[in-house]
């Protein structure tokens, strides 16, 4: 490992003065979204200060999860510094996979850092990623369709009048539907939806015994209710529906609410995108009355791989990177509304950020979502819409498929909860649980 000698000048344990014994190039795999290509653009500043240079592996999220996860399983070495998110956080920390990030400088302030998003990038108390930047999902609706179906959203609302203002909203002659959800397939797409939303109905993955949970009562309220408000009052052909295939429905004028991530907010409210973007307001995710919102919880994070000879310098990296001062980097040459969200408490008691339109309930949506008890009976797994095991990107993929199926009537909703009992059971054993 690397002797590092920090000279600290001002407030900042990577000022200007930050030298080290031995400049490192770090190798740095990363996923091609917005915040991190921007990232790469002000990577001058960290060589500035530290005289570590970087290079970029920048990857589609589903090559760059099946690159790391491959070269951190086989020790392979090729990275310093690996992007990944919640899911694979507490699975590779608890393997001994990466290194603890629990010698941060004071100066980073980890204790700044969101309390759930610490809680979904730590094992048993010590955090083994850094977010540089988190979200929970919410309600974007038309305040001015409501307005007219005589309704006024509460900022918590139930899925009840969910259900209810949806269907009031909806005019299938005039292509408005009052609802806009999920449907795709996959564990990322329908899946991340289902999960979080089925929290809220009580229902869950597994039994603190690991049973798979689909012929429960709370699934079949899950699903079905789902189903029928998405029949009655979501577009047509929503089983293929993913993420970008709602935004540009709702920035087209015709989804009266849509029901996903947070960071979707910057995006409907953007007039030179959304033609509704000055009619959207925004509201929590519904609950039941049972206890818990249908909302989940995501961070993209820096973590450094165990194998790493850089150890030193990839610390330095992701302090540099998800620190309040890159945040006000950002802000400098980006303005406020595009600095990375979700992360930090700062931020939201940041003058210049508190007027951004959706920051209030994206933080009242982050505060909201609890990754150790998301659901309303206790669970052995960790994740608000996934369970952090090994197993659960490739059951939750197969579970996705006959959920998409039922909504686009290829089978009932217990046909398909039938057979989803059934190859997470199969699968379950097979892994030895």
């Amino acid at each position: 490992m690397n002797t590092t000698i920090r000279v600290l000048m001002g407030a900042t344990a990577l000022s200007a003065a930050a030298v080290s014994a031995q400049a490192e190039t770090l190798t740095i795999a990363t996923v091609n979204n917005g915040d991190m290509i921007r990232m790469q653009g002000l990577t001058e500043d960290f060589t500035a200060k530290t005289g570590h240079e970087v290079e970029w592996v920048t990857l589609e999220e589903n090559v760059l999860r099946q690159r790391v996860t491959t070269d951190i399983s086989t020790k392979g070495g090729q990275f310093d510094v690996m992007t990944i998110g919640m899911y694979e956080t507490p699975i590779w920390g608890k393997n001994n996979w990466l290194v603890a990030l629990d010698d941060l400088s004071p100066e980073y302030d980890v204790d700044d850092i969101l309390p759930a998003m610490r809680g979904g990038l730590s094992v048993d108390g010590t955090l083994y990623a850094a977010p540089f930047y988190g979200e929970s999902s919410m309600i974007m609706y038309r305040s001015d369709l409501m307005e007219k179906a005589g309704l006024e959203m509460p900022d918590a609302p139930t899925w009840d009048f969910v259900a209810e203002a949806a269907r009031a909203m909806t005019d299938k002659d005039n292509e408005v539907y009052g609802i806009c959800l999920r449907g795709k397939a996959g564990w990322g797409e329908n899946m991340a939806f289902l999960t979080a939303t089925g929290n809220a109905f009580g229902a869950r993955w597994f039994d603190e015994e690991w049973n798979a949970q689909f012929d429960s009562e709370a699934w079949s309220n899950t699903l079905n209710f789902y189903i029928d408000l998405m029949t009655d009052a979501g577009p047509p052909g929503a089983a293929n529906n993913g993420f970008n295939e709602n935004l540009a429905l709702f920035q087209q004028g015709k989804c009266g609410m849509w029901i996903d991530a947070t960071v979707a907010a910057s995006f409907v409210t953007n007039p030179d995108d959304s033609t509704v973007a000055d009619k959207v307001d925004f509201a929590l995710a519904p609950d039941t009355g049972l206890g818990k919102r249908g909302n989940w919880l995501w961070a993209w994070a820096l973590a450094i791989p165990a194998g790493t000879q850089k150890e030193d310098a990839a610390k330095q990296f992701v302090e540099w990177a998800t620190s309040k001062d890159y945040i006000e980097l950002v802000a400098a040459n980006e303005g406020w509304a595009n600095v990375p969200p979700g992360a930090r408490t700062s931020l939201y008691e940041n003058d210049n950020y508190k007027d951004i339109p959706f920051a209030k309930m994206t933080l009242e949506s982050i505060l909201s979502a609890d990754p150790t008890n998301p659901t309303v009976d206790p669970v052995p797994y960790v994740g608000v819409q996934f369970a952090a095991i090994p197993e659960f990107a490739g059951i939750a993929t197969l579970v996705g498929q006959e959920f998409s199926a039922a909504l686009a009537g290829q089978q009932t909703a217990e046909e398909a909860l039938a057979k989803a009992q059934a190859l997470t059971t199969e699968e379950m054993e097979a892994a030895g649980y």
